[in-house]
């Protein structure tokens, strides 16, 4: 039997129309026929296949890639609002904001500036506005999130916060459309004092309750880009992100 040197002497050799694709299992065939022709074989003798194969899978890289990317971005915003609120909740926790203080103030009748002692509604009202951008910005971005943490950590809130709507309605405080907050600024200026320190100071309240689940939620953020390395440790996107941002600064 002579020796068979190279492809084309063994395609030489056989009936050029025999079908070889059983050799490759369950590959797709590039041919329209749906079976590897003697022309798809030389194809990958000459590695024409192999880069249409590479440039297939770069792509594929590429696009898995992009949607990592996209992600990281959605959950480090999720992140970056959660922490936002809490810092915004914790602001009004503060027990120095919820005492009296030398203010001045205009007299209504002769429009003299005269010092008095009261509450700083100026910055109590800041304090406020400032929540609820930060509290609409968490529910938007959970809204838009992949992570089921998130997102029941999210439900979770606004059924804190629906729990309190009666309370909160009495400072001006109501649940719109989409479970987003509206505050009427005036109401909050005459609300009682009381049920403002009762809502936002002190243990198991209504600002502490809220507070916890920001937590919550940038955790579970964070938690959602994290990956696995190959030696089994646990690899935080998000934290690598940070440490590598403040390693640039340095």
């Amino acid at each position: 039997m002579s020796k068979i040197n190279d492809f084309s002497d063994y395609t030489s050799k056989y009936n050029t129309n025999a079908d070889y694709s059983y050799l490759f299992g369950s590959t797709q065939a590039p041919s329209t026929s749906g079976s590897f022709s003697l022309s798809d074989y030389a194809a990958i003798k000459n590695g024409s296949y192999g880069k249409l194969l590479k440039a297939y899978y770069a792509k594929q890289d590429a696009e898995k890639a992009s949607a990592d990317g996209e992600t990281v971005q959605k959950a480090t915003l999720m992140k970056n609002g959660a922490d936002a609120l809490k810092k915004s909740v914790e602001a009004l926790k503060n027990d120095d904001l919820w005492e009296k203080k030398i203010i001045k103030k205009k007299d209504e009748q002769t429009g003299e500036e005269v010092e008095v002692e009261d509450y700083d509604w100026d910055a109590i009202t800041k304090a406020m506005k400032s929540f609820v951008a930060e509290y609409n910005d968490v529910i938007e971005q959970a809204g838009d999130s992949n992570s089921k943490d998130v997102l029941r950590n999210a439900v979770w809130m606004t059924g804190v916060t629906d729990s309190n709507e009666n309370v909160l309605l009495k400072i001006g405080l109501t649940v719109g459309k989409g479970n987003k907050l509206e505050l009427d600024e005036e109401a909050l200026k005459k609300a009682d004092i009381n049920t403002l320190k009762t809502l936002f100071t002190g243990h198991n309240s209504f600002a502490d309750k809220v507070s916890m689940k920001a937590s919550s939620i940038s955790n579970a953020a964070a938690r959602y880009v994290g990956t696995y390395k190959s030696n089994g440790t646990y690899n935080n996107v998000l934290s690598e992100m940070v440490s590598s941002k403040v390693d640039k600064e340095v």
